[in-house]
């Protein structure tokens, strides 16, 4: 199924500019990354208008195509990558070619859409709060968000930079890996791909946050990949004493709210732009956010990350669903939405607050649609996870 116009923002045609192991692979690209000539309009038409086309590629475009990448379109995105929705009021909704009837995700919700349904090999995106890893989950790919700082962030438009990170997806888990080793720093390759786990912790708390249909549809992969893992599974909790998933999607959300308001609030008091009302409620909210507050939750998330690395080492991984369950219905809202969405930042916060890498599988189905199964692992393994997954779910690349 091909998704609708809204999906593709701008088509390009931007041939490689060298060999390598992208030769004769298409990429698609979210409208927030700086491509020469091109004016990004991160979801919004304000922003379009009171920006500058670019003068030269982001370092991330630059290593696709030395590696043999085509470049061909520029997709869709949530205004100011603000949701995780993938609704868009001034442009519309990109089609999820795996369940058209539901919402893609956001905010990288035209990449998602566009790998799908086969109108890129790979498309890169950003991860601020799950905006690459639930688009990922709810369009059945395979998909990841690295460890923060890992990838320069040149020419790209910033959400809250203590968060913000590209990540990207692909329809197998092996284009999964070849870009990943392009946009990583490929240095310590050779030593920690030959590493091997020994534990994979289950946190209770996240998977309670599943639907019931769709945590018995993961349990079940997982059950039927166990025989193959080399790792043994184990149930704990994950937060710190006294506190719940809830508390630390509160933290993320103060210190995420402070900073966005912080990179883009005199923009917005100057032009004036016009978001849609929840974006444009979340955005009112991050103002209000002081100093002093932004102070302690950030003394907060050191204490949870922390907590994350001391607890990962480097030969324990946690396993958690990717998001609650199937993508929502397109313009499904009230208090059920609203439940999706915290249950959803409750799961993604997790990688968020320790600054890890996570990569999301679409390892099963519930309600008919795709739901992802998530690896989170310490910080800098990024290569190691992504060769550790590629191995031993090789079997998966031809389902």
């Amino acid at each position: 199924m091909q998704p609708d116009y809204s999906t593709i923002v701008s088509p390009k045609n931007i041939e490689p500019t060298g060999n390598g192991v992208l030769n004769g692979i298409s990429f698609a690209v979210k409208d927030v990354f700086a491509v020469e000539g091109h004016t990004n309009g991160a979801g919004n038409p304000t922003w379009l208008r009171t920006h500058a086309p670019a003068a030269s590629h982001s370092s991330s475009i630059f290593k696709l195509l030395s590696n043999g990448a085509c470049l061909t379109a520029m997709t869709a995105t949530d205004e100011l990558m603000f949701s995780l929705a993938g609704e868009n009021v001034h442009y519309g909704t990109p089609v999820n070619p795996k369940a058209p009837d539901r919402i893609p995700g956001g905010s990288s919700s035209g990449s998602a859409a566009a790998v799908a349904a086969g109108l890129a090999g790979v498309a890169l995106g950003t991860d601020t709060g799950g905006s690459v890893r639930v688009p990922s989950s709810y369009c059945g790919l395979y998909g990841m968000r690295p460890t923060w700082g890992k990838i320069p962030l040149d020419g790209v438009i910033p959400l809250a930079a203590s968060f913000d990170t590209v990540g990207w997806m692909a329809p197998t888990l092996e284009l999964l890996k070849q870009t990943g080793f392009l946009l990583l720093d490929s240095a310590e390759v050779n030593r920690e791909t030959t590493w091997s786990w020994k534990l994979a912790f289950l946190p209770e708390e996240a998977w309670e946050l599943c639907d019931p249909l769709a945590a018995a549809a993961l349990r079940e992969a997982l059950t039927g990949c166990k025989s193959s893992l080399p790792v043994r599974l184990e149930s704990v909790s994950l937060p710190l004493e006294g506190e719940a998933l809830q508390d630390w999607a509160g933290v993320f959300r103060m210190v995420q709210g402070y900073e966005i308001w912080q990179e883009h609030g005199a923009w917005i008091e100057r032009e004036k732009p016009v978001f849609g009302s929840d974006i444009g409620e979340r955005i009112r909210w991050t103002q209000t956010i002081t100093q002093e507050q932004y102070e302690e939750h950030t003394a907060r998330r050191q204490s949870i990350r922390t907590r994350l690395i001391e607890m990962l080492g480097s030969d324990s991984m946690l396993v958690i669903p990717t998001v609650p369950g199937p993508a929502p219905l397109r313009g499904y809202t009230g208090p059920r939405a609203d439940q999706i969405r915290q249950h959803t930042m409750q799961l993604t916060c997790i990688a968020g607050l320790g600054g890890l890498p996570q990569v999301t599988l679409p390892l099963a189905e519930s309600e008919g649609c795709p739901v992802g199964l998530s690896f989170i692992a310490g910080p800098g393994q990024d290569l190691r996870l992504l060769s550790w997954l590629e191995t031993h779910f090789r079997v998966l690349q031809n389902n």
